[in-house]
């Protein structure tokens, strides 16, 4: 009886516009911090990640599928391809020559470049992003050769160039053709150490934001270019707690535009 009395006088805290604002933005990938943060930013709405998330649980419980927009938990299986055949690439600089700001994330035009493969090793997708605002651009190769890779972060970098400073990359044979790309984008290219993948984490997490819209068992012949132009959209339109829930658009095309 006192509980009935309760939900009498007291209004829910969260109506069900809100709430269907938030299973709209849980669809699109949006993590629950993401949401609350970017509620509280821009709508003026207290919503806790954590009911956010017992929300999800209830759905699941009831047969919903809204947790299978949630970032998948697995540890990422190591990359393929043979290790001893990486010291083909010439003229090499090594991340340890790096300027020290790059590390700080202070500046903007500091990126890290990766390539994910598809299912049975059929075509790959390039992807860059920058270290300070979280952008990320991706182009998918039909084969992940150091020609089609260094063509293709030649047309994701060169029209912003001007934002280009350095591009920092792991010891795979496909970027064999860094002095090319540094050469046009007017940049320094560097090589972190080899099984050293927290040197480029950023990238690595991004790989794994990536690998929500294009899964390890999607075949990437299927992929479309409209299919890689709305991930692009929606991994830089997503508000990011690391950048005081603003998104990577917001930081880099604003930031850009103050520094220039």
């Amino acid at each position: 009886m006192a509980v009935n009395r309760r939900k009498d006088k007291v209004p829910l805290r969260i109506d069900g516009s809100t709430w269907a604002t938030i299973e709209f933005l849980i669809s699109e990938y949006w993590s629950p911090e993401q949401i609350a943060g970017w509620m509280k930013l821009e709508m003026d709405i207290s919503v806790s990640h954590e009911w956010i998330y017992r929300h999800i649980l209830v759905d699941k419980q009831s047969g919903g599928d809204l947790y299978r927009h949630l970032r998948c938990r697995k540890k990422r299986k190591k990359r393929y391809g043979s290790n001893d055949r990486r010291e083909e690439i010439r003229n090499k600089v090594s991340i340890d020559e790096r300027p020290p700001i790059v590390e700080t994330k202070e500046r903007l035009g500091d990126w890290e470049a990766d390539t994910i493969i598809g299912k049975r090793h059929k075509q790959a997708i390039v992807s860059v992003t920058e270290r300070k605002s979280r952008l990320s651009l991706i182009y998918k190769v039909e084969q992940k050769t150091s020609d089609q890779v260094t063509k293709a972060i030649s047309k994701l970098l060169f029209p912003i160039k001007h934002n280009v400073q350095t591009v920092t990359s792991d010891n795979g044979k496909e970027f064999a053709g860094h002095e090319v790309l540094a050469k046009k984008l007017g940049a320094e290219f560097y090589f972190a150490h080899p099984y050293s993948s927290f040197e480029r984490g950023l990238n690595e997490n991004t790989s794994g934001l990536i690998r929500q819209y294009f899964p390890n068992d999607r075949d990437f012949t299927t992929i479309t270019n409209e299919e890689i132009i709305r991930t692009i959209k929606k991994l830089n339109n997503r508000p990011r707690k690391c950048l005081g829930f603003k998104t990577p658009n917001h930081v880099f095309f604003v930031g850009a535009n103050c520094c220039t």
